[in-house]
């Protein structure tokens, strides 16, 4: 066996032990369930055994022949129920637990940092919470069980096979070699290709909720064809590794009839001879016919299985793949929550990486005191977003520490740190139900009339009372039925609920009309007033109201002051401001 098969072999029990974890906190119904196997196993073989018995009773006493043929019949019967119940059981079995496994995938998925889900598309993830878990779904519902079953099954037949003729036992094993080579070709063919059809599944999940999500740029630079060409080629990998996937477990049925039908063969011919020689009876061979027949039935259960337990594993390593990536970091150990913040901000000697590419920000430094507005300015990629991350503490600096009122922040647990911030950003996010659920996520314990106060504040309800359900008007999760501007301001809205301390608005108002702004500033001039806010902006009237300009220049500040004062200065931000409205600087 090579290193590679020998890592996926270990993949494999890694990955079912995991699953067992989750099996075992129903370890009572499991042991009736295995019960019920057994005694169905037991029954299953007993009836074979009985019908033999009885027809080598045909010309006997009348009495005991009817006695034989109840006791088939109720053999057959405990055998029926038996089935039965082991099914009935094994689906609630199986429905928690794939239930608590979808649970913990979504919960963990809450729990991992914002660099995991930067680097990795949205529908992809999706596929492994919906696709994947539903092949582990079905194959516990129908496997499981049958595994088992197949096994005792094998060995109790067995059993009896050598208990009534060894030399035809012998006769019926010559298959078995058969059989091992022919599923060691076949099932190291289709793992690979199972595996390979559910990462190509997944890929093509993200790929369709990229370009459903992103169907307005699609549509606005007619690439239609393009993405229609790549969709082919993601769908076209899928079909391939699903087609040999299914073409390669395919042959096992195909092998194990081939298989089962030479063994019945070579059966009747050696037990004819035998009978004739008077060797055995008439019944004995039926019996053991009947036995070789379904002596293959469990090996070939188990292949089936084996089919669908590949997939169910390729499925279940992608789940645990997720549930195994390393959670946000932990807060410090002294960490503490915090009721209220005053809002002073100080970033010292501030120094950050995303990865192994350098630095996005080095030695920035600057103070916002309780009240004031900061505003971030610079070209893109200069490192304002980054900032604005680092206060939230989805990153935490490499070099260097950021106070908040006089506090490390990484004294602070992240969930209190949070709470007392509120973000409005460019790309508003909008969940899908009504208008007031929309706002009220600022705040969930808020009145109706606390959202309503804040829809008015941001200056939303007017537009909101001309819909036709007015607040219990629902949304789509993109907002469609609404302007971007209308979407904002349900975003201004949902900040104004939250009532924070630190305000980070990300480039508010762009892509906004005139009208619309100005309402849009109104509501953020109320919406700043009394708190300390982040502004990033590339617009004018909203950046020359700030407090101080920071701008930044390839991850380092370069000027701070106010708007006057970098004007009258003529450096950067001057020649920023001549370039953005093609003049000379001017003063507010």
């Amino acid at each position: 066996m090579s290193k590679q098969q020998t890592n996926r072999v270990k993949d494999w029990a890694g990955t079912l032990k995991k699953i067992w974890r989750y099996l075992s906190r129903q370890r009572g119904l499991l042991l009736l369930i295995l019960l019920m196997v057994l005694l169905s196993s037991v029954s299953g073989l007993l009836g074979p055994y009985l019908l033999g018995f009885a027809i080598d009773r045909l010309g006997g006493d009348a009495d005991t022949l009817l006695f034989l043929l109840i006791l088939l019949g109720g053999t057959y019967l405990l055998h029926s129920v038996t089935v039965w119940l082991q099914n009935y059981w094994m689906i609630g079995v199986a429905q928690r637990t794939v239930y608590q496994m979808r649970t913990d995938l979504f919960r963990h998925l809450h729990k991992l940092p914002i660099s995991y889900f930067t680097k990795r598309q949205h529908g992809e993830l999706m596929s492994r919470l919906s696709n994947d878990m539903e092949n582990v779904s079905q194959t516990l519902n129908s496997s499981f069980i049958q595994v088992f079953s197949s096994m005792l099954t094998f060995i109790g037949m067995l059993g009896l096979m050598l208990w009534i003729s060894p030399l035809l036992t012998a006769i019926t094993l010559t298959i078995v070699p058969l059989l091992y080579l022919g599923m060691k070709w076949i099932t190291a063919r289709t793992g690979r290709y199972f595996k390979e059809q559910q990462r190509h599944l997944g890929d093509l999940n993200g790929y369709v909720e990229e370009t459903l999500s992103g169907q307005r740029i699609v549509k606005t630079f007619s690439q239609e064809t393009k993405v229609q060409q790549a969709f082919m080629e993601k769908n076209e990998r899928l079909r391939r590794s699903a087609y040999w996937a299914q073409v390669y477990s395919g042959f096992i049925p195909k092998l194990m009839n081939v298989l089962n039908n030479m063994s019945f063969a070579v059966i009747a011919a050696a037990g004819g001879l035998m009978a004739l020689q008077g060797l055995i009876t008439v019944g004995v061979i039926v019996t053991f016919a009947e036995y070789a027949r379904q002596f293959t039935r469990p090996l070939n259960d188990l292949a089936n299985q084996f089919n669908t337990f590949l997939s169910a594993i390729a499925g279940a390593e992608r789940v645990f793949e997720v549930l195994e990536q390393d959670e946000e970091a932990k807060d410090e150990q002294n960490a503490v929550a915090i009721a209220s913040l005053q809002g002073d901000i100080r970033f010292d000697q501030v120094a950050f990486g995303y990865g192994k590419d350098g630095h996005t920000l080095r030695d920035v430094s600057f103070h916002a005191r309780p009240g004031e507005t900061i505003a971030l300015v610079g070209p893109t990629g200069a490192g304002k977003t980054t900032v604005t991350q680092l206060l939230a503490r989805f990153y935490d600096p490499d070099r260097g520490r950021i106070l908040i009122d006089g506090r490390d922040s990484r004294s602070i647990r992240r969930d209190s740190l949070r709470e007392q911030m509120g973000f409005v950003l460019q790309d508003t996010f909008l969940f899908e139900g009504t208008i007031r659920d929309n706002i009220r996520y600022g705040r969930l314990d808020a009145t109706d009339e606390e959202v309503e106060q804040a829809a008015r504040e941001a200056n939303a309800h007017g537009f909101i009372m001309k819909l036709p359900q007015g607040y219990e008007t629902r949304l789509s999760q993109d907002g469609s039925g609404i302007s971007q501007g209308q979407k904002q301001l349900l975003s201004i809205a949902r900040a104004l609920l939250a009532d924070p301390s630190i305000l980070i608005l990300d480039e508010a108002t762009s892509s906004i009309d005139t009208i619309t702004e100005i309402k849009i500033q109104e509501a953020l001039a109320r919406l700043m007033e009394g708190r300390t806010s982040l502004v990033i902006a590339h617009r004018l009237n909203t950046i020359r109201r700030a407090d101080q300009i920071v701008v930044l220049q390839d991850g380092t500040i370069v000027e701070k002051g106010s708007h006057r004062e970098l004007t009258d200065r003529g450096g950067a931000y001057a020649r920023m401001v001549a370039s953005q409205y093609e003049t000379k600087p001017i003063h507010a």
